[in-house]
């Protein structure tokens, strides 16, 4: 690999840390700016029944994809239109019921400041996010949101760097500014997620993962041990249940109770005259068919077992579910 004779290490990782330093402070001052026109635009947003039509050019266009993505993900229905495209028939995807997020840090695009007055003559109502308070965008705008910033992170002051940091920053907030106004839970982001992992982790229940009926392990009280290593060899779940008359759970025993067991007496023909209550831990730790699969890993975890039982209100056995059956769900 040949690096270019400009290229100096030193100079490259103080370029870098401008830049977040730069952009860090763009943030902060932001923030500090922050007044009533943001509590406008929410209540713009939450006073629509249709969806934030959010629109802009180049960086911005980028940007505006990545906050109305956002906005759809967390309880705010929304969709990127391209203000170049606008203008030649998907001006029609607008509805009345709709508000427009328009993006543009010089508030002057021509692509976009063609289509503001039809946007407005169709009763639309207009946010805007902009640099320029004085621009074209921010005159026809409704409510403006200032995305200022005092320079670019880039050297020649040109390449939209902080700007654009600006932009989505002041996107994010707005996005869970609406959210918490939504009452949007983890649950409701899970549902829009059910293919991600954290859909997995808030959707999936022990209900869905656990082994239930003939395959949950179990024995009585006064099984011998034979019958203990039987069934734990049947299940294949490492440990079986031993329950009363009534399948309620009184104990568990696992594979590696069974090797204590004999490491402890040395002697396998004692072992032949004990039966389940003699040998079984009490009291074991179970967890709701109704709970979360992450919960059910998180208890494992902490007790640092592989297994668990699954019962319910009564204690009365319903299922069991090992590590293995989390990892499968992709729980874990």
């Amino acid at each position: 690999m040949t690096l270019p004779p400009t290229f100096d290490p030193a100079r490259a990782m103080a370029m870098a840390q401008d830049t977040l330093n730069i952009e860090a402070q763009a943030l902060g001052a932001l923030a500090q700016r922050l007044d009533d026109s943001l509590l406008r635009a929410l209540e713009l947003v939450l006073s629509i029944s249709g969806r934030v039509v959010v629109m802009g050019m180049g960086k911005s266009g980028h940007i505006g994809r990545k906050i109305a993505a956002t906005l759809a993900s967390t309880g705010t229905p929304a969709m990127f239109v391209h203000p170049a495209e606008a203008s030649h028939g998907d001006l029609g995807m607008i509805t009345p019921a709709d508000v427009v997020l328009a993006i543009s840090n010089s508030g002057e695009v021509e692509e976009l400041t063609a289509i503001l007055p039809l946007i407005k003559r169709m009763g639309v109502p207009l946010l805007a996010m902009t640099g320029r308070l004085d621009s074209t965008l921010a005159r026809h705008a409704d409510v403006v949101l200032d995305a200022s910033v005092e320079k670019e992170a880039c050297p020649h002051n040109l390449a939209p760097t902080a700007s654009t940091t600006a932009q989505v920053a002041l996107g994010d907030a707005l996005a869970v500014a609406l959210l918490d106004a939504r009452g949007f839970k983890a649950d409701d982001f899970a549902r829009s997620h059910p293919g991600g992992a954290l859909g997995r982790k808030l959707l999936t229940h022990v209900s869905d993962v656990m082994r239930g009926g003939a395959e949950a392990p179990r024995v009585g009280p006064g099984a011998g041990l034979m019958d203990l290593m039987r069934e734990i060899s049947a299940k294949g779940l490492g440990m079986t249940a031993i329950v009363d008359a009534d399948d309620r759970v009184v104990g568990v025993f696992t594979d590696g109770d069974l090797r204590r067991l004999i490491e402890k007496t040395g002697s396998s023909a004692d072992l032949r005259q004990l039966v389940a209550h003699e040998v079984m831990h009490a009291q074991p730790r179970t967890v709701r068919a109704d709970a979360l699969a992450v919960e059910a890993a998180g208890l494992m975890e902490a007790s640092r077992i592989t297994s668990v039982l699954v019962v319910d209100d009564a204690g009365r056995l319903v299922g069991a579910l090992n590590s293995n059956d989390l990892m499968r769900a992709k729980v874990i």
